[in-house]
Protein backbone atom coordinates (compact mmCIF):
# COMPACT_ATOMS: atom_id res chain seq x y z
CA UNK A 1 0.00 0.00 0.00
CA UNK A 2 1.64 3.19 -1.01
CA UNK A 3 1.24 6.41 1.01
CA UNK A 4 1.94 9.21 -1.63
CA UNK A 5 -0.34 10.00 -4.04
CA UNK A 6 -0.14 8.69 -7.63
CA UNK A 7 1.16 11.30 -10.10
CA UNK A 8 1.19 11.20 -13.93
CA UNK A 9 3.91 10.04 -15.44
CA UNK A 10 5.15 12.00 -18.68
CA UNK A 11 7.90 9.39 -19.29
CA UNK A 12 6.69 6.20 -18.72
CA UNK A 13 5.48 3.35 -21.03
CA UNK A 14 2.15 2.80 -18.80
CA UNK A 15 0.43 5.45 -20.83
CA UNK A 16 -1.45 8.30 -19.83
CA UNK A 17 -1.81 8.62 -16.06
CA UNK A 18 0.09 5.55 -15.67
CA UNK A 19 2.83 5.90 -12.89
CA UNK A 20 6.03 3.90 -13.93
CA UNK A 21 7.57 1.39 -12.06
CA UNK A 22 11.11 2.71 -12.26
CA UNK A 23 10.65 4.05 -8.62
CA UNK A 24 8.67 1.31 -7.71
CA UNK A 25 11.50 -0.93 -8.36
CA UNK A 26 14.47 1.61 -6.62
CA UNK A 27 11.92 1.87 -3.61
CA UNK A 28 12.13 -1.52 -3.05
CA UNK A 29 15.82 -1.55 -3.58
CA UNK A 30 16.26 1.13 -1.06
CA UNK A 31 14.04 -0.53 1.12
CA UNK A 32 16.27 -3.76 1.11
CA UNK A 33 19.28 -2.20 1.08
CA UNK A 34 18.23 -0.29 4.19
CA UNK A 35 17.15 -3.22 6.02
CA UNK A 36 20.51 -5.02 5.63
CA UNK A 37 22.28 -1.95 6.92
CA UNK A 38 20.11 -1.74 10.01
CA UNK A 39 20.21 -5.30 10.55
CA UNK A 40 24.29 -5.58 10.25
CA UNK A 41 25.64 -2.04 11.11
CA UNK A 42 26.02 -0.83 14.69
CA UNK A 43 25.62 3.17 14.54
CA UNK A 44 27.88 5.30 17.25
CA UNK A 45 24.71 7.41 17.55
CA UNK A 46 23.71 7.06 21.19
CA UNK A 47 20.10 7.20 20.46
CA UNK A 48 20.19 3.82 18.21
CA UNK A 49 22.56 2.08 20.19
CA UNK A 50 20.89 -1.55 20.21
CA UNK A 51 17.61 -0.31 18.76
CA UNK A 52 15.96 -2.66 16.03
CA UNK A 53 14.89 -0.80 12.86
CA UNK A 54 12.35 -1.74 10.65
CA UNK A 55 12.07 -0.43 7.36
CA UNK A 56 8.38 -0.99 5.92
CA UNK A 57 7.96 1.11 2.79
CA UNK A 58 10.10 3.34 0.65
CA UNK A 59 8.58 5.88 -1.56
CA UNK A 60 10.88 7.32 -4.11
CA UNK A 61 9.89 9.99 -6.03
CA UNK A 62 9.45 10.22 -9.70
CA UNK A 63 12.69 11.83 -10.58
CA UNK A 64 14.57 9.91 -8.16
CA UNK A 65 15.87 12.08 -6.18
CA UNK A 66 13.81 11.98 -2.80
CA UNK A 67 12.95 8.95 -0.80
CA UNK A 68 10.70 8.98 2.25
CA UNK A 69 11.30 5.52 4.26
CA UNK A 70 8.93 4.61 6.33
CA UNK A 71 10.40 2.83 9.51
CA UNK A 72 8.86 0.85 12.55
CA UNK A 73 9.93 -1.15 15.85
CA UNK A 74 8.31 -3.75 16.16
CA UNK A 75 6.26 -4.17 19.24
CA UNK A 76 7.36 -0.34 20.08
CA UNK A 77 5.47 3.06 19.70
CA UNK A 78 8.55 5.04 20.00
CA UNK A 79 9.74 5.60 16.69
CA UNK A 80 9.09 8.92 16.37
CA UNK A 81 11.24 9.13 18.75
CA UNK A 82 14.20 7.94 16.56
CA UNK A 83 13.63 10.24 13.94
CA UNK A 84 16.03 12.68 14.86
CA UNK A 85 18.63 10.37 15.57
CA UNK A 86 17.91 8.76 11.90
CA UNK A 87 18.06 12.26 9.83
CA UNK A 88 21.50 12.63 11.70
CA UNK A 89 22.59 8.98 10.09
CA UNK A 90 20.86 9.62 6.49
CA UNK A 91 24.02 10.94 4.96
CA UNK A 92 25.91 7.71 6.14
CA UNK A 93 23.27 5.86 4.41
CA UNK A 94 23.23 7.51 1.39
CA UNK A 95 27.06 7.29 1.18
CA UNK A 96 26.30 3.54 1.66
CA UNK A 97 23.52 3.11 -0.96
CA UNK A 98 25.82 4.88 -3.57
CA UNK A 99 28.17 2.19 -2.77
CA UNK A 100 25.40 -0.62 -2.92
CA UNK A 101 23.04 0.64 -5.81
CA UNK A 102 24.24 1.33 -9.56
CA UNK A 103 22.40 5.10 -9.44
CA UNK A 104 23.05 8.12 -11.34
CA UNK A 105 21.98 9.77 -8.09
CA UNK A 106 21.07 8.30 -5.06
CA UNK A 107 17.88 9.87 -3.54
CA UNK A 108 17.89 12.47 -0.47
CA UNK A 109 16.51 10.13 2.62
CA UNK A 110 13.22 11.19 4.74
CA UNK A 111 12.21 9.20 7.66
CA UNK A 112 8.60 8.87 8.96
CA UNK A 113 7.07 6.67 11.19
CA UNK A 114 5.46 4.39 9.63
CA UNK A 115 1.55 4.23 11.10
CA UNK A 116 -0.41 2.00 9.04
CA UNK A 117 -0.11 -1.28 11.95
CA UNK A 118 -1.35 0.86 14.49
CA UNK A 119 -4.25 2.14 12.38
CA UNK A 120 -4.76 -1.32 11.27
CA UNK A 121 -4.77 -2.47 15.02
CA UNK A 122 -7.60 0.38 15.66
CA UNK A 123 -9.81 -0.65 13.08
CA UNK A 124 -9.42 -4.06 13.67
CA UNK A 125 -10.38 -3.25 17.67
CA UNK A 126 -13.18 -1.11 16.47
CA UNK A 127 -14.69 -3.94 14.24
CA UNK A 128 -14.70 -6.00 17.22
CA UNK A 129 -16.40 -4.07 19.35
CA UNK A 130 -19.73 -4.87 21.28
CA UNK A 131 -21.62 -2.01 19.53
CA UNK A 132 -20.18 -3.12 16.18
CA UNK A 133 -21.22 -6.05 16.31
CA UNK A 134 -24.26 -5.61 17.94
CA UNK A 135 -25.10 -3.21 14.85
CA UNK A 136 -23.97 -5.84 12.19
CA UNK A 137 -26.07 -7.82 13.98
CA UNK A 138 -23.73 -10.49 15.09
CA UNK A 139 -24.44 -10.75 18.24
CA UNK A 140 -21.96 -13.99 19.51
CA UNK A 141 -18.13 -12.60 20.46
CA UNK A 142 -15.23 -14.24 19.74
Amino acid sequence: MSRRPSSPDLHGIGGEGAPSTRPLRVGEEVRRVLSSLFTKTEFRDPDLHDVHITVTEVSVSPDLRQATVYVTRLGRSDVSALLPALKRIAPYLRTQLARTLRLRTVPALHFEADTALDHAMEVESILHSPEVQRDLGNDTED
